[in-house]
């Protein structure tokens, strides 16, 4: 069996400090701070956009506990959850197109989680090597790396434990690397993040590389709202998780059963955005943090932007970024693109 390697590039209680830092900012910041989006209130009633900004916010990776992860798998089955659908079934029709045009010999994938639709491609590339999986989870790596040896047992895995949002350096791999962000992850960041991971990303690549890129397009309302608010209820569940997570490590009091879930289309931004709203005037308290933070009846929460893409703004954003678009592939409906860029 070919060697499974693991490095860890984040120190071992990053994810604990990460988390308290995310929190106290996230619910301390004022409703004036720019990063909040514009104040409201009466004075400014007259200009007030259709989807009025959260103060507090969370950051989406904070839902994935074990839990979370579990609420997601079941959410990627839902009839109203399109975009892993539609992902997987240019995956399954490009696979080996993408493989002929990159000539990968080692495939990168950041946010690898179970690694399960990364498989198309690793059955694929005839070529391949090395097979290098980044996530801030080990135990989500390390089974996953123990599938994948045990079904190809000739392929080396080295994984990464590491947040590719604050930057990576990657192991001495064969080349050509085929870099994949797959499943729309890039929409959960704001546009000035996008453009620093996108940058990031350029940086890791030599001549002979590429990104693999997967994105939500943009399309009608009523089928964006419905694939972030289903009917059963499982997203709504997912969503509450990340208060149950501040809960168990922080020693908050959040009452998960005091908050309703809320998915709005901001039509400004093109992104769907997961508020939570509270149900009543309430004070969350906080122990790990030493805080106590006010809730007001009505008042939402931002939990995650997921924003909705077209082909020239991501055109648009790779040239930015140093890279240039090669080839864009949609499904049949014209719901989920894949596109491979090279360096410019």
């Amino acid at each position: 069996m070919s060697p499974f390697l693991l490095t860890r590039t984040l120190p071992e209680d990053a994810t604990g400090a990460a988390l308290r830092a995310d929190v106290l900012h996230g619910l301390t910041r004022a409703a004036h701070d720019p990063a909040a989006g514009p104040a409201t209130g009466p004075a400014v009633a007259a200009i007030r956009p259709a989807v009025v900004p959260a103060a507090k916010s969370l950051p989406p990776k904070w839902f994935y506990d074990a839990r979370g992860s579990a609420l997601f798998d079941e959410i990627t089955t839902l009839p109203e959850y399109y975009p892993t659908r539609a992902e997987r079934e240019i995956l399954v029709a490009r696979a080996a197109e993408i493989a002929e045009v990159t000539g990968a010999r080692t495939l990168v994938e950041l946010g690898s989680g179970s690694s399960e639709k990364t498989r198309h491609l690793i059955d694929a590339l005839p070529a391949l090597h090395t097979y290098v999986p980044v996530d801030v989870s080990e135990s989500a790596l390390t089974g996953a790396a123990n599938t994948l040896l045990a079904e190809r047992p000739a392929l080396d895995v080295h994984a990464l434990v590491a947040d590719f949002t604050r930057g990576l350096a990657l192991p001495g791999t064969p080349g050509p690397r085929l870099v994949a962000f797959l499943g729309g992850t890039i929409g959960n960041l704001l546009p000035a993040e996008r453009a620093a991971f996108l940058g990031s990303v350029r940086d890791l690549l030599s001549p002979g590389d590429a990104l693999l890129l997967g994105t939500d397009l943009v399309k009608d309302e009523s089928v964006l709202v419905s694939a972030y608010d289903d009917a059963t209820g499982v997203t709504a569940a997912f969503n509450k998780n990340v208060l149950h997570v501040i809960n168990r490590e922080l020693g908050a009091d959040f009452d998960p059963g005091a908050f309703t879930h809320v998915a709005v289309w901001d039509p400004a931004h093109e992104w769907i955005e997961m508020r939570l709203r509270s149900d009543v005037d309430q004070t969350v308290k906080i122990p790990a943090l030493d805080l106590a933070v006010q809730f007001d009846r009505g008042e939402e929460m931002r939990t995650e932007i997921s924003a909705k893409f077209r082909e020239e703004g991501v055109r648009s954003e790779l040239a930015d970024a140093g890279l240039s678009l090669t080839h864009w592939w949609t499904d049949e409906r014209n719901r989920f693109a894949l596109s491979l860029s090279t360096p410019a």
